[in-house]
């Protein structure tokens, strides 16, 4: 008997092997989940679709979030497929690559808008769309990362938009609540994945996290899966509104020395 058995998850923002949503994919299906896809239309028949085949997923759609007309689209037709949303998975985050390196204060008007709409207004608009095949019971996950709190070199408007992204998990919480729909995010410790080839400095940051974070081991896609398992079964029936570190304890740290 798997955690998720007879829940149906719909996962935004598998890219690749690499991508975090992947690991989530695998833990949910290795847990009995129905699942469903939808990602850039670029990514779906070369990287996408593959990975689906793999794990029997047959509902792989194209979508663009900043498009709310495509995303009720994918919704409409996850509801004709499934019937009913029990999980929810917002993996997405994007920013111009120059405004992923230098100063923040440098960050273009547009810029600045683009990383807040695909990285944190696109998790608002999912949930409204997927309201109607919501209940009680049902569960909504997001991707975060410790810069949304601290400052870390090069993630700059990232991080802005990242702390949006988790007040949005707050209220969204209250909102859905009544419902008996929960609202979550997992912020992970650095990742190589697509995403985080676009921010400067990323490899120095990488290679040094193993040396200070107390479990003294770098972070990977199956650690943040199974946390997410977690997050969306009934094991975490009374948890809403919050964020989970899975960074190998990283976050608890004051000043990070390999000595300490």
């Amino acid at each position: 008997m798997g955690l998720l058995d007879g829940k149906k998850a719909l996962i935004f923002g598998v890219a690749n092997d690499h991508s975090i949503a992947w690991g989530i994919a695998k833990a949910f299906h290795e847990h009995g989940a129905t699942l469903g896809f939808s990602s850039l239309e670029s990514l779906l028949e070369r990287r996408v679709r593959p990975l689906a085949d793999s794990i029997g997923v047959s509902f792989v759609e194209p979508c663009d979030v900043q498009s709310d007309e495509q995303i009720r689209a994918v919704m409409s037709k996850w509801a004709a497929a499934e019937g009913r949303s029990d999980v929810l998975v917002h993996a997405l985050a994007f920013a111009k690559r120059e405004d992923l390196d230098g100063a923040f204060v440098d960050t273009s008007r547009d810029g600045f808008a683009l990383a807040l709409d695909v990285s944190a207004y696109s998790l608002v608009a999912l949930v409204r769309e997927a309201r109607p095949f919501l209940h009680p019971g049902s569960s909504i996950l997001t991707l975060t990362y410790y810069g949304a709190e601290k400052v870390v070199a090069n993630y700059n408007v990232m991080g802005v938009a990242k702390a949006a992204l988790e007040a949005s998990v707050r209220y969204l919480a209250a909102d859905l609540g009544p419902d008996g729909v929960r609202v979550n995010a997992i912020s992970a410790g650095p990742i190589r994945t697509l995403a985080a080839a676009g921010i400067a400095g990323f490899k120095k940051l990488y290679g040094s996290f193993a040396e200070v974070t107390p479990l003294r081991s770098n972070i990977t896609i199956e650690d943040v899966g199974k946390t997410a398992v977690y997050l969306v079964s009934d094991l975490a029936s009374a948890v809403t509104g919050e964020v989970v570190y899975v960074d190998g304890g990283f976050s608890v740290l004051g000043v990070p020395t390999a000595e300490g």
